[in-house]
């Protein structure tokens, strides 16, 4: 029919229309959301829809945004230009966006933030930041983003905490940047309910950094440089997730530090330098449901036999590391995971997970404390999650590097400094088990040469009570006891040196009594390397 006919014209000619409202490497399956990733175009598409709401332009190798880049799209919420090469932003860019609520210009080569880059924004509530070269923020950059909730800068350039007049912001990342000190009341403007500030070296909080009454529920202070727990954590009573990973200066845990973190439920203390844990250290956290702890030099089970209790008892699990979005600092790829006298568990999965195609591992360790400091190269497969180094020298500081494999030794290695343990009686073993074989070799000779002996020396004494009074008859004198005497002598003395031979260890006397000697000897080292302490039977 005519109506049905019409129909179709309009069905046709609205198709075309969209067809070609979509750019040339775009896809246009949903009218409102145009997804141009890859496309190579180095600029931004032109004659978008004006319906527009989600505009996705990654990786496209714009360098460079014009006035007019975005006229047209007066209903757009979403705009990614992440992954481009984008080096500055003049004013007024993002001025027709007046609906614009996320705005992701990660992974790009921006230098500066100024007063006008983010102007006419104000609706605007996501703004990634991360991955640029970001040294210098404006103090008025961010004032006319009222409604802005989540502001990420991690990963950047920066010196100091940018001014922060944000009433809204609840998220705020700032990790990995050049920020030794931040300066108290740096927070006290905003109610953040998430703060990272891993990586940026700090060597201590200041008490004064947040509010007496604040809102945040997670806080990462890892892989810095803090001595001590921050006092500051007294003040925060909401705190549901802390991680204090990494700071390997931290050798203790006080208990006053913790009191107050009654809410917390995610607790990471991994990669410190703790030896225990607190016996009390679980009734702070009654509604703790995870704790992360492995990388720490722990050497005392029996002071912490009460953790496997408590975490049996109660609904806590404990967790290992996984690996987070950002790659850990280059010293923390390779970590020591267990201390001995005598041997270094060394962590490879840091460092393997970092490497996308890792052929193989080269280890090397040397010891730091000892005359020769020459190292010892490995080479290990890259499946290889853990190694031991074993056969080292107690009490004494190693150094222990890896890297790829096939490739010669530069910036990509990685190490790591740990003290053996010293050597305590009880871990003294006779025989290191390598040297099974060794030990075979030399019990069999001697049991032999021991049961040979006996028979000798039975014979040599029958023959001497028989013969000899026989033989020296005419002389008067009776020399066989004498020599029967001395022969005991020598056997009980473990010396035979004018028979021209010496008694194997643990020798057995025709009388049943053992001599008991040494069967290690200097030229058969003990597992613990103490020469002075060789075990006995």
């Amino acid at each position: 029919t005519m109506n049905q006919l019409i129909l179709c014209t309009l069905l046709l000619l609205a198709s075309r229309e969209l067809a070609g409202a979509c750019p040339a490497g775009c896809q246009c399956q949903d009218p409102k959301t145009i997804l141009c990733a890859a496309r190579r175009g180095q600029t931004v598409p032109r004659g978008l829809p004006p319906n527009t709401l989600s505009l996705y332009v990654f990786e496209n190798g714009i360098s460079m945004l014009s006035e007019d880049s975005f006229m047209g799209l007066p209903a757009l919420q979403l705009l990614d230009l992440s992954q481009n090469k984008i080096t500055s932003i003049q004013k007024n860019i993002f001025q027709p966006l007046t609906e614009l609520v996320n705005l992701d210009l990660s992974s790009n080569q921006l230098q500066e933030i100024t007063n006008e880059t983010f102007h006419g924004l104000r609706l605007l509530e996501r703004l990634y930041l991360q991955k640029n070269r970001i040294q210098h923020i404006h103090a008025a950059a961010f004032d006319t983003l009222e409604n802005l909730l989540e502001l990420k800068l991690q990963n950047n350039q920066l010196w100091a905490v940018p001014p922060l007049n944000l009433p809204n912001l609840l998220l705020l990342d700032i990790s990995w940047n050049k920020i030794p000190t931040i300066a108290p009341g740096a927070f006290h403007a905003v109610n953040i309910e998430s703060l990272k500030i891993a990586g940026l070296g700090l060597t201590s909080l200041n008490e004064e950094l947040f509010q007496a009454q604040n809102n945040l529920h997670e806080l990462d202070v890892s892989d810095n440089l803090l001595e001590r727990v921050p006092a500051v954590l007294r003040r925060l009573g909401s705190l549901t997730k802390l991680s204090l990973a990494g700071n390997a200066r931290i050798s203790q845990l006080p208990a006053e530090d913790f009191h107050n973190l009654h809410n917390l439920q995610e607790l990471d203390i991994s990669n410190l330098n703790i030896n225990t844990i607190p016996r009390d250290f679980s009734s702070f956290f009654p509604r703790l449901r995870a704790v992360t702890a492995a990388g720490n030099p722990f050497n005392c089970i029996c002071q912490m036999s009460w953790l496997v209790q408590w975490v049996n008892a109660s609904s806590a699990r404990g967790t290992t590391p996984t690996p987070a979005t950002q790659a850990p600092p280059p010293g923390r790829r390779v970590s020591i995971a267990q201390v001995g006298s005598t041997s270094l568990k060394v962590d490879l999965q840091n460092y393997i997970q970092s490497k996308a195609q890792l052929k193989g591992i080269r280890l090397s360790y040397r010891n730091l404390s000892g005359p020769d400091k020459r190292a010892v190269m490995l080479r290990l497969p890259a499946s290889l999650s853990e190694y031991t180094v074993r056969a080292l020298k107690p009490t004494c500081t190693y150094r222990v590097c890896i890297g790829p494999l096939g490739e010669k030794v530069s910036k990509e290695e990685h190490c790591a400094e740990a003290q053996t343990l010293p050597v305590s009686h009880q871990q003294h073993s006779p025989v290191t088990q390598s040297k099974d074989s060794n030990l075979t070799l030399m019990i069999v000779p001697a049991l032999a040469a021991m049961l040979l002996l006996v028979v000798v020396v039975t014979a040599s004494t029958y023959y001497c009570r028989h013969r000899q009074p026989k033989a020296h008859a005419g002389t008067g004198v009776d020399a066989g006891p004498l020599e029967l005497e001395g022969v005991k002598a020598c056997l009980e003395n473990g010396d035979l040196s004018s028979h021209g031979r010496k008694v194997p260890e643990a020798a057995m006397l025709s009388s049943g009594s053992e001599c008991e000697v040494p069967l290690m000897q200097s030229h058969y080292p003990s597992n613990n390397n103490t020469p002075g302490l060789k075990p006995s039977y």
